[in-house]
């Protein structure tokens, strides 16, 4: 059963996360793409494989074991839930089935993954809550966390993140030598589902996110500002993240901090921490680095579709 190659359908497949799924299926020993959508270029080639894109409306759900919805949110979510429905298994790529009681069960597989195994219906995170539930969950659970106080994130995010669609503020000539934030005072779509996952990790905790936009094409940088217990350092945030992810190949604990270098083009996250100097009460710095594109969207979600079809974790994934 292991060796047997499912197929796989991409609805959405010409925005930068469906480009990447396609990339990524085309290099995976167990799954081979059967269906790419696209209703701007239907009937052209989708690059690779040898197929056509067609409509979303003639894509044949009959044919596939798992379909990855890469549509915008609003549109992407049902889909998914139709085509669960329809008996294949289903990975939503948008913020559509995220928040808590939307019948999704949250691919997370370093935290939640028995619950994604043999599911039929998932919700893909969104990328900077990837790395933000990654690198808190084991202080939440280790009691290191000083809970009067609020973890500070700042997350930066390379242009990809924001789709594909033509938009002036992403132009060039808009967004070189620059640096900005967006979406701040905790307003960003991401907070909900943010709190949401740290509430199920270790009862939560108050954060403040303020995303900024990198002049870069992809990867994502989140420096967290962690207000740790008394008695709790650098180290003893490094070995509870080390207990939590030592069986986990899509997590690595660094002794140096991480940077874009290391993880881009990769399915992982990569975690470091610091010490904050000269304060009152204790601070540790932690970051996680990871490509937005990859464990931040389509690695993810072709890691929680491997699960979901009781294959091999890592198959398909660059490590």
């Amino acid at each position: 059963m292991m060796n047997k190659v499912r197929k796989a359908g991409v609805v959405g497949a010409t925005g930068y996360t469906g480009q990447e799924v396609l990339r990524l299926l085309r290099g995976h020993p167990r799954l081979a793409v059967a269906f790419a959508t696209s209703e701007s270029e239907a009937g052209r080639p989708a690059s690779g494989n040898g197929l056509r894109y067609v409509r979303a409306a003639h894509a044949p759900l009959g044919e596939v074991d798992v379909v990855f919805s890469c549509l915008p949110t609003g549109e992407s979510g049902p889909w998914a839930v139709a085509a669960a429905a329809a008996g294949v298994a289903a990975i939503d790529l948008s913020a559509d089935l995220r928040e808590p009681g939307s019948g999704a069960v949250y691919g997370l597989p370093e935290l939640w993954r028995e619950e994604v195994r043999g599911s039929r219906l998932v919700a893909n995170p969104g990328c900077y809550p990837t790395g933000i539930l990654l690198g808190l969950a084991p202080l939440l659970a280790a009691g290191l966390l000083d809970r009067s106080r609020a973890v500070i994130v700042d997350a930066a995010s390379g242009v990809t993140g924001a789709g594909r669609n033509a938009r002036r503020d992403l132009l060039f000539g808009e967004v070189a030598e620059d640096y900005r934030a967006y979406g701040v005072g905790n307003r960003h779509r991401h907070v909900p589902e943010i709190a949401a996952g740290l509430a199920r990790v270790g009862g939560g905790t108050e954060f403040v996110f303020t995303p900024h936009l990198l002049p870069v094409r992809r990867g994502i940088l989140e420096t967290m500002y962690v207000p740790v217990a008394a008695g709790a350092d650098a180290a003893a945030v490094l070995a509870a993240c080390r207990a939590a992810y030592a069986e986990e190949p899509f997590v690595e604990v660094r002794e140096e901090l991480p940077s874009l270098r290391d993880v881009v083009g990769r399915n992982v996250v990569a975690l470091g921490a610091a010490e904050v100097a000269g304060l009152s009460e204790p601070l540790v710095l932690l970051i996680a680095a990871f490509d937005n594109l990859i464990k931040g969207a389509a690695g993810q979600a072709v890691q929680n579709a491997n699960l979901m079809l009781g294959l091999e974790e890592r198959e398909g994934l660059p490590l």
